[in-house]
């Protein structure tokens, strides 16, 4: 397969921990990279090993989306996604600004024909279980009740491509399980979801509203909501979970004796630890564009970095863009 086309450039720790993870996924794991960014600063922590696209401009993490993909157009993320465009690289990875990283793949790879607005799935992490796909979590702050339909759509070939689901549940997020409860928009959506007709081509089953006390449990597999909820559900989440880490954290080792006994209880400790950070899922997907655009998170370490090229191979192989082609088609 052709490379995948990694920002170098793009994130809290760039370019170090990207390359450094675009250089264990070649070596360790066989993945073929294309790293794109300032030759010189991409030299300075890869001497030389990986092909390098040159791109002299950076599109900084507080820099306006939209007006920098604009203004910018030697980016390192605009050349990335031109890469993909120009059958140069397979795929894209960016651990930069999330909005840019967005407009860049749908302005230069292009909309899937028939999708109405792309999504940013996201895995959320379900100890002792497959994660659960979360959509739209950021794309999109104001939706229409088609665009939450062809969500589900996507993010059911998405499970079902990714993680092997031969039907992957899908639910809709609410403030209550029944069908009265939510929104106009909810209640809309919840309505065209329940009629069954767009699980043609998906594989995905409809299975009700859902509660965000859900979203963490193997109730569901894919839970569709507007973008502005989702990423409020998913940044609550991080910052539970961070919250909860630190805590229990400084609690074991307060003492002595809690820190020895801290110390026999990390083995077991330690898988949970592993399923709950957002390094071991690579990033997020955004769904709907021609060609497959992963979004890590902006503090993104070398590990994320292996796991997202991993995850981008793997989707390239298994043809996610022309599953979700023959999903919005069918």
């Amino acid at each position: 397969m052709k490379p995948v086309a990694v920002d170098a450039m793009g994130g809290d720790k760039a370019p170090g921990e990207i390359v450094a993870g675009a250089r264990r996924a070649s070596e360790e794991h066989g993945v073929p990279v294309l790293l794109v960014g300032r030759p010189d600063d991409i030299a300075a922590a890869e001497p030389g090993r990986l092909e390098v696209l040159a791109a002299s401009e950076v599109i900084e993490m507080h820099d306006d989306p939209g007006a920098s993909v604009r203004r910018k157009k030697d980016a390192s993320v605009l050349r990335a996604a031109e890469a993909v465009r120009d059958g140069v690289a397979s795929a894209m990875v960016s651990a930069g600004n999330t909005g840019a990283a967005m407009a860049s793949a749908l302005l230069r790879m292009g909309r899937i024909r028939g999708v109405h607005r792309p999504a940013i799935a996201t895995p959320i992490p379900v100890p002792g279980s497959l994660p659960t796909v979360l959509l739209d979590a950021g794309a999109n702050a104001e939706c229409q009740s088609a665009w939450l339909v062809q969500f589900a759509q996507m993010g059911a070939v998405y499970a079902r491509t990714r993680y092997g689901l031969e039907q992957p549940r899908v639910g809709l997020l609410s403030v209550g399980e029944e069908a009265t409860k939510g929104t106009s928009l909810v209640k809309e959506t919840h309505a065209v979801l329940a009629d069954g007709a767009w699980a043609t081509g998906s594989g995905g089953t409809f299975i009700g509203n859902v509660e965000g006390r859900d979203v963490m449990t193997d109730d569901v597999d894919v839970v569709v909501s507007d973008g502005f909820t989702g990423n409020v559900v998913l940044k609550t989440l991080e910052g539970g979970m961070r919250f909860v880490e630190r805590a229990l954290l400084e609690a074991m080792t307060a003492t002595e004796e809690l820190r020895a006994a801290f110390e026999v209880l990390w083995p077991a400790v330690l898988p949970l630890v592993t399923d709950l950070d957002p390094d071991s899922y690579g990033g997020a997907m955004l769904l709907g564009v021609e060609g497959v655009c992963i979004i890590s998170h902006g503090s993104s370490s070398a590990n994320a970095v292996v796991n997202a090229l991993d995850v981008a191979r793997e989707m390239v192989l298994a043809d996610l863009v022309g599953e979700l082609r023959k999903a919005v088609s069918a």
